[in-house]
């Protein structure tokens, strides 16, 4: 049997990009990845809300820098991307979180072809455009990982959701052929799909209304916390993980499993 070597569970020293960092799960995985030792490019829209991340994970220790970032932007994308590995000196891992809600009907209009689009290039194109930009650094690395977040609503469709469906739906696609591509190189690509959790997206949702679709719905009769979904993502960026590629993973407390 071939000799294996320690496997390391330790992302200290490396440098991790995670987009839609300014809240939700994004917020709680840049939060997670510095407390775990990696240094982390916290990208948002909104400048002063990245400020603030960074500021609380200083407070704690950790090292963090912000970038506004508009990731349907592909020229914002490539500017920031090589700023990041410039200012860090590398870059090892690509946490694609960014998203939006974009549940519109089908007889829209105007308007559905206008969520469509914007779905599309917010919550797919830019997901590509992030590993592309990081390409040239990830493949200096030794334990190369980008992660994507999709959705359940990529397993099962909720209704009035078909611009959001679609463009996480190409999320799965997308990481099972980037992981195809990627192999050879040693960079794994997967994808994690959280269910209902406690983020900006499900905030408007009544707490009653929330407590009953968990109860209807999950094994677990409740919502996930963002920072659950973080340490699925935390699992996956591992150098010790480096034989998991190409994964579509459910975060949802049972949502999937559950039939009645």
């Amino acid at each position: 049997m071939d000799h294996c070597p320690p496997l390391s569970r330790s992302i200290a020293g490396r440098v991790a990009i995670v987009t839609g960092a300014a809240s939700g799960m994004g917020r709680a995985t840049a939060m997670l990845f510095a407390s775990e030792g990696a240094s982390v490019a916290v990208t948002d829209l909104d400048q002063n809300a990245c400020d603030a991340i960074v500021a609380e994970i200083a407070a704690s220790g950790g090292t963090a820098r912000a970038y506004a970032l508009d990731v349907a932007n592909h020229d914002a994308i490539k500017s920031v991307v090589a700023d990041v590995a410039k200012d860090f000196g590398g870059i090892d891992i690509v946490v694609n979180n960014a998203g939006i809600s974009a549940f519109c009907p089908l007889d829209a209009g105007d308007d559905y072809d206008g969520m469509w689009d914007r779905a599309v290039a917010i919550l797919l194109t830019a997901h590509q455009r992030m590993v592309r930009a990081a390409l040239p650094w990830l493949r200096k690395s030794d334990a190369a990982r980008i992660v994507n977040i999709a959705s359940t609503e990529a397993l099962g469709a909720t209704p009035g959701d078909t611009p959001y469906v679609a463009a996480k739906t190409g999320v799965t696609g997308l990481t099972r052929g980037m992981a195809v591509d990627l192999g050879k190189e040693g960079i794994t690509v997967n994808c994690i799909c959280p269910g209902p959790i406690r983020t900006g997206m499900t905030s408007n949702v009544p707490e009653d209304d929330k407590a009953l679709y968990a109860r209807r719905r999950t094994a677990l009769r409740r919502y996930g916390r963002p920072e659950e979904v973080a340490h699925m993502t935390l699992s996956l960026v591992l150098p010790a993980a480096g034989f998991i590629t190409g994964a579509v993973i459910p975060v949802d407390g049972g949502l999937m499993a559950r039939n009645a």
